[in-house]
């Protein structure tokens, strides 16, 4: 069986590139928008430059901005019923995760509507139809939702996040534009930077990597650990590189899959609504240590991307202690807690260690674990 790999049908990257949004409703006859996007997004006027753009051009949309930070399945099920009331044929997604991830739930149901319940998209899930054709806007440099088949959504009632993984939700047009990203808040740029460099690092080293993946997955982590400082502190030079490195970090983990960095951080952002960034950010080291005896030689090459110098001198043992501290201490540069003390209550590890093991992420993870053993990872890290 062949190794798949699957990515958008064009990307646009670079300052400005917003601008081509108009150019593909074009070329496609696209006729009315149904915008995706985040209350605070039409807020502080970052939906704008996009509206700006079709008012331009003369294209007509709707905006749906019930969406919350990590999106529910009556977030997807509003949306649903307003894009069918809306007459629109095509999504525009703007911002981060959530409104992608809500974008893709929404464009799946219309066009596979036996999938009317949300929960029956959990998982690997071979949806018939493809969904409403979307393009991809990403506001944050982190989540590569604009490039990946993967889209995450909240079970309120079960208190838990639920991971859908489906080749037809990818959206058909990326617009990957530094300008659109400049307005982050220095910790919504690390977090989501950090949640950038677990993909990279996550993808790197999981059960189904190989040479493709892994070449877009060095070169994310490289190009991420140059430029993330540089973000933070709202550097043009910073911002375009986080802005090209958490999409290549997409091109590669959204087709091996990830591991258990990231089904730890669910459960933190379903019962506690932690920023998923920061909840991968402050498990990676942690995971990184426990996953490096059956990582081979890769912690090597994370080091050398990572700006680590005579890796070629160390031993392993060496070589993967210089990847985690490279990793630990651009977090603590950048401003991520050390730790899950202020977030995690102890009583809360059972139920968080059983979610986290049931999670779409955990088979991806290069060791083998189990609930006895995530627990107490969590509690290593209190």
């Amino acid at each position: 069986m062949g190794n798949r790999f699957i990515l958008n049908e064009v990307a646009y990257h670079g300052q400005g590139a917003i601008n081509d949004i108009a150019t593909e409703i074009e070329a496609r006859g696209f006729q009315k928008a149904f915008i995706c996007s985040g209350p605070s997004l039409a807020k502080n006027g970052v939906s704008k430059k996009v509206t700006d753009v079709l008012d331009r051009a003369g294209y007509t949309y709707e905006v749906f901005s019930d969406i919350k930070a990590n999106p529910t399945i009556e977030n997807v099920q509003a949306g649903v019923e307003a894009f069918k009331k809306s007459g629109a044929d095509y999504i525009i997604a703007i911002g981060g995760g959530s409104p992608m991830d809500t974008a893709k739930a929404i464009g799946i149901i219309i066009n596979n509507p036996e999938h009317a319940d949300v929960r029956s998209l959990e998982g690997a899930v071979q949806t018939k139809n493809k969904s409403v054709p979307i393009i991809a806007v990403p506001t944050t440099a982190g989540t590569a939702a604009e490039v990946t088949i993967n889209y995450v959504i909240t079970d309120v009632e079960k208190n838990r996040k639920f991971v859908c993984v489906d080749p037809h939700d990818i959206p058909i047009v990326a617009i990957v534009d530094p300008d659109m990203m400049s307005g982050m808040p220095k910790g919504l740029t690390a977090a989501t930077g950090m949640d950038a460099l677990t993909h990279a690092i996550e993808g790197y080293i999981t059960k189904g990597a190989w040479e493709l993946s892994d070449m877009f997955h060095l070169k994310a982590i490289e190009i991420i650990a140059r430029s993330l400082r540089g973000a933070v502190e709202n550097t043009p030079e910073g911002r375009a590189d986080m802005a090209l490195g958490q999409y290549v970090a997409g091109m590669g983990f959204s087709n091996v899959g990830l591991g258990i960095v990231h089904s730890m951080a669910h459960p933190l952002g379903a019962l506690y609504d932690t920023p998923h960034g920061v909840a991968n950010a402050i498990i990676l080291p942690t995971v990184m240590e426990y996953n490096a005896p059956a990582t081979g030689d890769k912690y090597r090459y994370i080091a050398q991307a990572m700006g680590v110098k005579g890796t070629e001198n160390m031993s392993q043992d060496e070589y993967r202690k210089a990847a985690v501290d490279a990793v630990r201490k651009l977090s603590e540069d950048v401003g991520i807690p050390a730790d899950l003390k202020e977030i995690v209550k102890e009583e809360d590890i059972p139920f968080l260690a059983e979610s986290a093991y049931a999670d779409a992420c955990r088979p991806g993870n290069p060791r083998d674990t189990s609930v006895e053993e995530i627990t107490t990872l969590y509690q290593s890290l209190l």
